[in-house]
Order: structure tokens, then C-alpha cells, then sequence
């Protein structure tokens, strides 16, 4: 079958930064649906037309993976406004209700940087935002997408994507 949206492909990849640092690596494929929220959209480009068997190589500037980093998502709010035992790594989705710092993205994942007497910092970039990435995947399989799947925009129930926001401790798939 040749890939072409929507449609879902099983990959397996090896991401690094633009040094070569290993930052992850798929070796059991996993599915993604092509035309959904799953992929980057110059990784969708670099598929479409490919079939079973394709293999590529993409190097993948911020601005085509996970943006420039903004240090205007850098900010401190009060420690007061966050539960007990908040720590570096953990994560809220949109700022802390009560927050101080005018116009932050409600929508954003926040990470949890720092965390002092008085205030807690956070940060809204992604993990690899102003990073430079390079991407090589392999297309073990490709087969027609289910129609939830393409109603919900993702393969999986929760959707995942190359472009969540992964924690602390965990990898990007």
C-alpha cells in the first residue's frame, strides 16, 4: 500500500540531536496515523508516496520540529499556588490557577524547572524546542486507517504524537 493520508504507518526511528546525542530510539515499531496529530508535518511529507520498506534520513531545523525556544514560556509563580511536594520534572497542563504572569498559553504543558521557598519556576517550551534534530525511520508497515482513527486525529485512544511533551523521565514514544 502506498502511504497517503489517512492512512496508518508503522515505524520504527532513531532521533538524535544535531551533535549525533542519541535522544531516542523506536526499534519496535509503533503506529502513527499519517493526515492526523501523530507526525511532524515534514515527517507526513518525507512519507507520503513511500511504502513498506521506505527508509529515510531527515535533518529537521526547530522550525520544523519542536519550534525556537521562547524564554517569554520562562516564568516564576508563587509556591503558594502549587500542591505539596511539587518538584523539577513534574508537569501541569496550563498555568497554575491564580497565576500572575499575564498571557501564558492555557493550552501549553508547563514543566516544572525549579522550586524554591518563595516561587515555583516554570517552563512552556517543549523539551526540545531550539533544537536541531536529525531523524532516521524505517516503514515496516502501512495499512488503511480505521474511521475513529481519523475522527479522533490519532491511532491511539489518548493521542500521542512525535510532537507531545514527554516528562521527566520519559522517552518520546
Amino acid at each position: 500500500m502506498i502511504i497517503s493520508s489517512p492512512c496508518v504507518v508503522s515505524l520504527t526511528w532513531r532521533l538524535e540531536d544535531a551533535q549525533g546525542q542519541l535522544i531516542d530510539e523506536l526499534s519496535d515499531p509503533m503506529e502513527f496515523l499519517v493526515g492526523g496529530e501523530d507526525l511532524l508535518p515534514k515527517v507526513e511529507a518525507a512519507l507520503i508516496g513511500q511504502t513498506t520498506g521506505f527508509e529515510t534520513h531527515l535533518h529537521l531545523e526547530p522550525e520544523h520540529a519542536f519550534g525556537d525556544y521562547d524564554a517569554g514560556l520562562v516564568f516564576f509563580e508563587a509556591r503558594e499556588l502549587f500542591p505539596e511536594g511539587v518538584s523539577p520534572g513534574m508537569q501541569f497542563e496550563g498555568p497554575p490557577e491564580g497565576a500572575t504572569t499575564p498571557d501564558l498559553p492555557a493550552d501549553a504543558i508547563y514543566t516544572v524547572t525549579e522550586v524554591y521557598d518563595q516561587h515555583v519556576v516554570l517552563d512552556g517550551n517543549h523539551p526540545l524546542a531550539g533544537i536541531a534534530l536529525r531523524l532516521s525511520l524505517k516503514v515496516c508497515d502501512v495499512r488503511q486507517a480505521l474511521e475513529e482513527e481519523v475522527q479522533q486525529g490519532s491511532v491511539a485512544a489518548m493521542p500521542f504524537s512525535l510532537a507531545s511533551t514527554p516528562g521527566p523521565d520519559d522517552t518520546l514514544h
